[in-house]
Order: structure tokens, then sequence, then C-alpha cells
């Protein structure tokens, strides 16, 4: 069933959404060599509780940290650890708060010093298919109108693999909600986009092959040929002629741009 929301739980959505791009933007200013992941999941936890909300992947479905953190070909619900961040490192840094009963979800990759041509155009390219797909994120269209905007951008320009596995969802008082939001698929098909759907789309995409497998610890998602992958997610409002992102790219690209350990040009700028 698909939740809609009026007008007004769109901004307190949007609340939830802006303090996880605050929180993005804590992690921007910390992010270095020789950081730990743990570390980052603190510094997570505590801003969010000290902006009066609940960092809402701890314990969901008995996840045990604040935030997960994929590096380099983990593609998503990786673990923090004491292991250190190193230059050539990529992150996927992915958050949730409750705030008011809503929830706020979105990820970010960050590329620590250089990690190479390759990998950076991949951050570049996601990035992009993210903001492709959010084009279609108006009334009147399709989900697929939006999976397909970001395979057309990734698989078929640039020949990445698409994971099939994982897929972006609705949001609202629950963490995921329907519909889904494959990042593959045909135009013209899927739920009927209308006013008040509240999404979380988030391209997940692999330098090689689509293919993955879950670790032991049953959360860590990795590349079967280890390559690296990228993810990012912004929480957007369906609109009438223009989606409406209630998330906030800005303000962590300006603190990404402002740590010396950062490669902003990771990514080009791309209106948020």
């Amino acid at each position: 069933m698909i939740y809609y929301k009026t007008p007004a739980e769109i901004e307190m959505m949007r609340e939830s959404a802006l303090l996880v791009s605050k929180t993005l933007t804590e992690v921007a200013r910390m992010l270095k060599p020789g950081t730990t992941t743990l570390e980052l999941d603190k510094l997570i936890g505590e801003f969010i509780r000290d902006n009066g909300a609940i960092p809402s992947f701890l314990n969901y479905r008995g996840y045990p940290f604040n935030s997960c953190t994929s590096v380099n070909d983990v593609v998503v619900h990786g673990f923090p650890n004491n292991q250190a961040l190193k230059e050539g490192d990529i992150i996927s840094v992915d958050i949730g708060v409750i705030k008011k009963g809503w929830h706020g979800d979105h990820a970010y990759t960050f590329a620590i010093g250089d990690p190479g041509a390759e990998v950076l155009q991949l951050i570049r390219v996601t990035k992009e298919s993210l903001y492709k797909g959010i084009e279609k994120t108006v009334a009147g269209g399709r989900v697929g109108d939006i999976s397909y905007a970001i395979e057309e951008h990734t698989a078929k320009k640039y020949g990445y693999g698409v994971v099939r596995e994982l897929v972006g969802h609705g949001l609202g008082k629950s963490l995921h909600e329907d519909p889904q939001v494959a990042n593959y698929g045909r135009r013209g098909t899927g739920a009927k986009l209308k006013e008040g759907m509240v999404l979380a789309i988030e391209p997940m995409i692999n330098l090689g092959k689509r293919d993955v497998y879950t670790e032991s610890d049953g959360w860590t998602v990795r590349t079967t040929d280890h390559k690296a992958s990228v993810h990012f997610e912004h929480d957007v409002a369906v609109g009438k002629g223009k989606a409406d992102i209630l998330s906030d790219y800005s303000i962590i690209e300006a603190a990404e741009a402002a740590n010396p350990h950062l490669f902003s040009g990771a990514a080009a700028a791309v209106p948020s």
C-alpha cells in the first residue's frame, strides 16, 4: 500500500531529511585518512540525538549501528569497524533519522584522496544518474520512468553494473514503504506517480558486473568481482511538473570541498 502525505507532512519529512543532510555534512568535515568508521558512527549517533531525533537504523531488524559505512567494494549496509580509512578509499555513508515520527534516509559517497580516474568517473556518473531519476519523479509518470533513467545513464551509456537485489523505496512513518524503486526497468511501467508520494531514490552502481553477495554478518553486501561500488540517495517528493528534493547535497558538497583530505572533484556539481 502506498501512503500519500499531505503538504504539512511533507514539510515535517523535509525537516527529517535535512537533519540527515546536516549529519552527512559533519561526516564530510571529519573524514580523513586514519579515521575509522566506528568513529564516524559515534559522531553520527551523537549528532542525531543532539538534534532531537533518533538514529532509525540502530536496531532496525537487528542492525547494530547508527549508520551504514560501505567502503570500496561494499555496495551497502557495511558495518562500522576499527579499520582506519586510507588514501584512495571511497566510502558511502548512509544515514536514517526519525524526527517527530517521520523518517529521513539518504546517502553520499565520498572519495578520500584520489581513488583513480575510473572510480572518479563512477562516482560522477552515479551521482548524475540520481538526478536523471529525480527528473522523472513527477506526477503522471510511472516508477519505471525513474528506474529506466538511472539504468540508461549508467549501464547503457557507460556499461556499469546496476545492482538488482537492492532498490529504492517509499518513505514516511516507516523507513521502507511502497513502492519499490528499482534502478533498472522499463519506461511506462510500475506504480503511477502522484503528488503526496515520497521516495528514497538510491542508485547503487558497480564499476564491474552487477553481481553481489551478502557476507556472513547478514548485512554487508559486496560486489562479487570486488570492484568499486558507488551509492547516492536523495529523499524526493513527487511534484507537479517538477520533483521536490527534501534533502540537501549543497551543504555536504561545501564541506567536502573545504576538506583537503577529500577529492571534491569526484562528482561534478549537480544542482541540488
